[in-house]
């Protein structure tokens, strides 16, 4: 933990707070019909997206899921645009036409959530594709979930990235299940890590629940492919704390399973606990940083509800913008 500075900690136990926060407020507020189209949310797998994003530059590019609030506001989203976003308001982050699976900014480096299982890694190995023809110095980063690993155009892209030797990452957010189906039941093989390597890349499974493990990895592909060593394949080992969606009823699991992760491996609890028994923190200033998060999420809300809606007539100067894909 030396190579990392008292405020570098800080703030990455913070933005674990803020998504956290973010999503168990956005889920209630989902039941309550204020976010059309329900969500995905990503309780305990903060670790991932923050781990993964602090160790990328700005300019860097994403390509993610549905379930992608995490990525997006671990990315430096503010919690008001996203939480505009999922109301479908004109401040949102897509100006509210993406809603929660289409969270995103082609100018930020945001090149979108979707619906299609496995479509960012394709995206992504697009992005890292263009990113080489065009001599850049940065990277590519494709999010997928375990449930992606078994279709076949993410790993039609994985083959292109490796025998293009493209600055590509694939991080696989592994919450290891598909919907309600545990992935050791329809991965032939189960080692997801040692399928990727066949292709010819690094390829590791690593603790997704431990920030600094996630940030070591993505940080070391990361230098590999700006010296055009080509991609990495990260399996992260992480776990949902919700259902797939919002409202699921969920009896593919039980209760012990979800209370032994929720004590014994939360992300949040672990890293805090972490930092204050190293004195980077104390469990006062742990207490105020979760009320000053609260605060910044109630605030999110309020400006979400009070955003007007997007005028229609807007559709194409959002277009010419280059707000959806299209640059001037």
């Amino acid at each position: 933990m030396s190579q990392h500075s008292k405020e570098w900690l800080t703030q990455t136990l913070r933005q674990m707070l803020v998504i956290r926060t973010f999503e168990e407020t956005a889920d209630k507020l989902t039941l309550r019909g204020k976010v059309p189209g329900g969500m995905h949310n990503s309780s305990g797998q903060e670790a991932v997206a923050v781990g993964s994003m602090s160790a990328l530059a700005a300019d860097d590019v994403i390509a993610t899921t549905h379930r992608s609030h995490h990525h997006t506001l671990a990315k430096g989203f503010t919690a008001k645009e996203v939480m505009a976003e999922l109301f479908t308001k004109a401040t949102g982050c897509s100006r509210g036409r993406g809603g929660s699976m289409h969270l995103g900014d082609f100018h930020r480096g945001h090149f979108g959530g979707n619906g299609i299982v496995g479509a960012g890694v394709g995206i992504g190995m697009g992005a890292a594709l263009g990113i080489k023809q065009l001599g850049h110095k940065k990277v590519s980063v494709g999010f997928v979930g375990d449930g992606g690993m078994n279709t076949g155009r993410t790993w039609e892209a994985i083959n292109m990235a490796v025998i293009y030797k493209l600055p590509y990452i694939i991080v696989v957010d592994n919450n290891q299940y598909a919907v309600e189906t545990f992935v050791d039941r329809v991965t032939g093989g189960k080692d997801i890590a040692k399928r990727a390597a066949g292709f010819g890349l690094p390829s590791y499974t690593i603790n997704g629940q431990n920030v600094l493990e996630v940030h070591q990895y993505v940080s070391e592909a990361r230098e590999r492919a700006l010296k055009g060593e080509g991609p990495t394949f990260i399996n992260a080992l992480t776990y949902r704390y919700y259902g797939h969606n919002v409202g699921e009823k969920g009896q593919y699991r039980t209760q012990d399973e979800i209370a032994d992760w929720r004590q014994n491996r939360d992300p949040i609890d672990g890293f805090s606990s972490h930092l204050i028994s190293e004195g980077v923190i104390t469990a006062d200033a742990f207490e105020a940083m979760k009320a000053d998060v609260t605060k910044e999420i109630d605030e999110a809300v309020a400006f979400a509800e009070s955003s007007p809606e997007p005028d229609p007539a807007s559709i194409m100067v959002d277009v010419d913008s280059g707000l959806l894909g299209v640059s001037k």
